[in-house]
């Protein structure tokens, strides 16, 4: 076991750091502003809203699930904040933490209802999400009068811009906080474990005993608690809520879990490779466009990016596979020597 487990290591989070590492020193060859810590805070701000999101869709992801609304829920989440945040009817303080508490309850109730459609007629969650992705752009768009809504308060948009050594943007902290949460709730706790458990084998789960279903419900939720937490953090980077914002953020999310070494099978993957993901998604896009790539061609190499990591996961598995019965193998050979000598 512990073997397969270093192998599942250097053929996962070692290989997209690596990755990673080599593509920042070609862009910084390539171009010579890419070094720059001004730009390496851009790259950090750049990452932090997709970091967020995809925290969460590393647990649907890893129950053989996907969620194709966030980007429309983060839109929504956004406009609800938004409107409680510019009410001039409240003291600010006030404003500002119940801005917080609605946007994270918007995401989590949208979770909630995609996780618990999706149980409850088992309807794959591709289809449900689909549906959500529109009723929540909808929505969106009804309650805020399709109009962009600015004027937050100054402390609000104050916190927005704050850096930790000139470099590191708050948001960028709220999001990598998010990814130690998400990480020991994978890693630490019997919820962790029971999400890799049904991405492996959900009917065992079940026959075991335990109710899988909340299990799924309760990942879905969770990641609209991080799209909720996300939207937030787009209204500290721009000081706007807006119905229209969040347009392609879910195969952004997507794209970083499924490079970070997550399988879309499910059962395989860990918080640490999403992180890495999403690095190597915001490192691409500003790379990219330093050295003078258009929107379109960079949304080209995005896509093959995402293919190409598909096809390097199939690989991966092919490898744990042949490793795990290689080892079986060995123990079963040894298994008449010890036989003979006792």
């Amino acid at each position: 076991m512990t073997a397969r487990r270093t192998l599942n290591y250097l053929l996962r989070e070692a290989g997209i750091g690596l990755a990673l590492v080599i593509l920042c020193v070609i862009f910084a060859i390539a171009a010579p502003r890419f070094a720059t810590l001004d730009n390496l805070s851009n790259i950090l701000t750049q990452i932090s809203i997709n970091t967020a999101i995809a925290v969460g869709m590393t647990f649907v992801i890893l129950l053989g699930g996907i969620d194709l609304s966030v980007g429309s829920v983060l839109a929504l989440a956004s406009v609800v904040a938004g409107l409680v945040i510019t009410n001039e009817a409240l003291p600010t303080p006030l404003a500002i933490l119940l801005a917080i508490v609605a946007a994270v309850c918007v995401g989590a109730v949208c979770g909630f209802i995609n996780g618990w459609v999706s149980e409850r007629w088992k309807i794959h969650s591709f289809v449900v999400t689909l549906g959500m992705l529109n009723i929540a752009r909808g929505a969106a768009l009804q309650i805020s009068n399709s109009r962009t809504i600015f004027s937050f308060p100054a402390q609000f948009n104050a916190f927005g811009t704050l850096e930790l050594f000139q470099i590191i943007p708050a948001i960028f902290l709220i999001a990598l906080a998010l990814v130690l949460i998400g990480r020991f709730i994978l890693n630490r706790t019997v919820f962790g474990r029971m999400i890799y458990a049904i991405g492996n084998n959900e009917e065992a789960v079940r026959l075991s005993g335990h109710n899988t279903s909340r299990v799924k419900v309760l990942a879905f939720t969770i990641c609209g608690i991080t799209v909720g937490i996300a939207a937030i953090m787009y209204m500290l980077r721009l000081n706007i809520a807006s119905p229209i914002l969040g347009v392609g953020f879910e195969l952004k999310a997507i794209a970083a879990v499924v490079i970070g070494g997550t399988s879309m099978s499910g059962g395989k993957g860990s918080m640490v490779g999403t992180f890495l993901g999403a690095c190597i998604i915001g490192v691409l896009d500003n790379g990219l466009l330093l050295i003078g790539m258009g929107d379109f061609a960079r949304q080209m190499v995005t896509g093959f990016i995402i293919v190409l990591a598909v096809i390097i996961d199939t690989y991966r598995i092919k490898a744990l596979q042949r490793a795990a019965v290689s080892a079986e193998t060995a123990a079963h050979s040894s298994k008449p020597g010890e036989m003979a000598a006792s």
